[in-house]
């Protein structure tokens, strides 16, 4: 902690103790900053391995009832389903310990990612197989298996990846375990390189993993919320297409994915989007993620049989956790609007 900052917490003591009426108010305003913190700088391991963790439980049961509907003709359908819980058991285990963050979660979610990857072949395999194959795109992709659901259900195995590279949100407080025994050297080749040990410094080189642990990783985060945007987008539409977009409201992630794609990529090239129409618009997906999902909550029980009929209606009625999904889209964007840019 530098001696600025120290004189700020200092003087912020003085000021809780001569106004003591406002103390909450400034404890409040403490851990926003501290929450502010953690994100620039890359200490929120635990933080993002929870939201992996929820996102994953989330495509699990989603891509789990869709593939119900399939009657799981090929035994690949289960392999997303088994993941996703693969996934929720790693990232508890990337909470609990840095040690969980490297050795299980990291293998998990780079094994759900690949899984994601083959599943998109599969379900491009089973379009191009329908009648009429790629030469009726819009109907057998309407009717066929949503093409871009596995690279949405990849988006939590993405969020978990990185999770297994930042540090602890308590790393600041143990400075003592970053020092190195040896002075790091500015040469590449340098023959301290050489010297066995965690704790002998080896030469300093600017890597992914680097940005990551320091949290400076803004155009990255940006660009995987533009995907997750495109291929959420792309499934609402679609879904609605099927509906013949009967209420107004069905068109709200239809027109918001393409913007927040836009603000995404204007992030990428400038810093000054990336503090203002991203996090707007984020903020505004989320909202509309949560609409969607009373929408689709409502339309459930409004099926024939209604509460009586409940898993029959969430079945073969709106997917009720698919607008969450979106909500988990702006999530990225509002967290690539916090972070540092990249070297």
């Amino acid at each position: 902690m530098d001696k600025a900052k120290m004189q700020r917490l200092e003087l912020q003591r003085v000021v809780e103790m001569e106004r003591p009426g406002q103390s909450l108010e400034s404890e409040g305003l403490d851990a926003i900053e501290a929450v502010d913190e953690h994100l620039r700088e890359g200490r929120f391991q635990r933080g993002l391995a929870l939201l992996s963790g929820a996102s994953s439980l989330l495509t699990g049961l989603e891509v789990g009832y869709e593939h119900y509907r399939g009657s799981y003709s090929r035994r690949v359908m289960y392999t997303p389903v088994a993941l996703s819980l693969l996934l929720v058991a790693g990232a508890a285990a990337g909470f609990m310990s840095r040690r969980g963050a490297r050795r299980v979660l990291r293998p998990i979610a780079a094994l759900t990612l690949a899984d994601g990857v083959l599943g998109f072949y599969f379900h491009l395999r089973g379009i191009a197989r329908k009648p009429g194959g790629w030469r009726f795109p819009m109907t057998n992709m309407v009717m066929g298996p949503p093409v871009f659901a596995p690279l949405l259900f990849g988006i939590s195995a993405y969020l978990g990846l990185i999770a297994s590279y930042l540090r602890r949100e308590d790393d600041a407080d143990h400075p003592a375990d970053d020092i190195a025994w040896i002075p790091r050297a500015a040469h590449e080749h340098h023959w301290t390189k050489a010297l066995p040990g965690k704790r002998i410094s080896k030469p300093e080189t600017i890597t992914l993993s680097q940005d990551l642990r320091e949290g400076k990783f803004q155009k990255h985060m940006a660009l995987a919320a533009a995907f997750a945007a495109f291929f959420s987008g792309f499934e609402a539409f679609y879904s609605h297409y099927k509906n013949n977009f009967r209420y107004k409201a069905q068109w709200t992630p239809v027109v918001l994915s393409p913007m927040l794609i836009a603000a995404c990529i204007a992030a990428m090239r400038n810093r000054k989007p990336a503090h203002t129409w991203l996090p707007a618009l984020s903020a505004a997906a989320v909202v509309d993620g949560g609409v969607g999902f009373f929408y689709h909550a409502r339309g459930i029980f409004r099926r024939p049989g209604g509460r009586k009929h409940l898993l029959y209606n969430v079945l073969y009625g709106p997917p009720i956790l698919a607008p969450l999904l979106f909500s988990a889209c702006g999530m990225l964007g509002l967290l690539a609007s916090l972070m540092r840019r990249e070297s």
